[in-house]
């Protein structure tokens, strides 16, 4: 596989847990931060490895204290697995100061209760599919919206390679994550739903409605989220939490966390998106919603995201609360040129915040001003959002 310069950059100094769903190159990442170090390797994808330790955690001490001087990492991979290594991990880091890296695609076991989660011992990175920047020349928008951006995706030699190893992706991750785990006692309704939540990729949830096209109840549909979101498979972005004077939504939107995912769960790999459609529209709201995320989250930004949608559908797609700066309310276009047609729903907005900053995104490259708001080219966007951009 070709190697992508990943721009995740974890202190060297103290141990951390790696989070990130299945094949976003945790484990190609984990080689490159290692070079030039000794580590001890374990894999708990092995099924012989996961019965010995979870059988005896007290094997890792057996086997690492003899050559704790030699040895700079211990790595535990799919550490969810066997989260009473957790406890044999603390000890080693505090006794005999030994530093640990704690791979793994699944929150959901580590946060039931009991679980030690080391104190703050170990901090807490994630890893997420390719972003623009890391992708660098070999990025190609219509590409990463119709296949998403995983590494095996990215290195695929055809279309039919891509499509084949997405198709494989959704399927896996029913049997690997949900199967094995045993977190749905019922395979069929989980299938139906993965099915319609790629479907509702971008909409506002009606857990109500879900659960009668999916024939289970409501709290069913809402623990199915929760699996979905352990598993980092994807997110709920909440509606804006302060009250605004026009009568709003409530409910949150759902995104899965690729685009190509999204359409090989949905079915929709085999049709390509036009540009100018509304199709093509959602593609680009989705993509530009995760790569704002992605890159603010490696930059370690301490953001909060919501969307804001009014009974009389007024929206503003994006909403970033930035401490101690603007809060950006951003409206997502897939046009080659915009006016003053896109910029209504911001101007609504306006005076319900005390100073924001609007931005319209697009893929217009003529930067403008509408009316006191900055429409620009979606990447020069992404830096006014992360406050890289002196133009604020």
């Amino acid at each position: 596989m070709s190697h992508f310069y990943r721009t995740l950059k974890p202190l060297k100094s103290k141990s951390f847990f790696l989070f990130g769903a299945r094949g976003v190159g945790k484990s190609t990442f984990i080689k490159g931060f290692l070079k030039g170090s000794s580590a001890l390797i374990i894999d708990l994808l092995e099924p012989d490895l996961e019965d010995k330790y979870s059988k005896n955690p007290e094997v890792l001490l057996q086997e690492t204290l003899p050559k704790k001087d030699k040895l700079d990492w211990i790595v535990i991979d799919e550490v969810q697995k066997c989260p009473k290594l957790l406890n044999i991990a603390q000890k080693l880091m505090v006794e005999h100061e030994l530093k640990f890296i704690l791979s793994g695609s699944s929150a959901r076991r580590l946060k039931q209760r009991g679980i030690n989660l080391l104190a703050g011992r170990a901090l807490n990175e994630f890893m997420y599919p390719l972003t623009h920047e890391e992708l660098g020349e070999a990025f190609n928008l219509t590409d990463t919206l119709e296949t998403g951006t995983l590494p095996e995706v990215k290195t695929a030699d055809s279309i039919e390679v891509q499509h084949a190893f997405l198709r494989a992706y959704a399927l896996n991750y029913v049997t690997t994550e949900i199967q094995a785990e045993q977190w749905v006692k019922n395979l069929p309704p989980f299938r139906k739903f993965l099915e319609i939540a790629a479907q509702m990729n971008g909409k506002i949830l009606n857990y109500s409605n879900l659960a009668r096209d999916i024939g289970v109840d409501a709290n069913t549909v809402q623990s199915y989220f929760e699996i979905i979101e352990d598993t980092l498979l994807g997110f709920r972005l909440p509606a804006h939490d302060r009250s605004i004077r026009k009568q709003q939504r409530k409910a949150p939107k759902f995104y899965l966390f690729d685009t190509g995912v999204k359409r090989a769960l949905d079915r929709t790999l085999d049709i390509p998106l036009k540009p100018q459609t509304s199709a093509y529209g959602d593609a680009f709201e989705h993509f530009l919603i995760l790569e704002t995320m992605r890159i603010a989250a490696y930059q370690r930004k301490d953001f909060k995201y919501s969307y804001l949608l009014t009974k009389d559908d007024a929206e503003i797609d994006l909403i970033v609360d930035r401490p101690g700066q603007q809060t950006i309310l951003i409206e997502i276009k897939s046009k080659n040129q915009v006016d003053e047609r896109d910029t209504r729903h911001l101007k609504k907005f306006l005076g319900d915040f005390d100073n924001p900053l609007p931005l319209v995104l697009s893929m217009d490259p003529t930067e403008k001003d509408i009316d006191g708001i900055k429409a620009c080219y979606w990447q020069e966007g992404i830096q006014i959002i992360l406050g890289n951009d002196s133009l604020e």
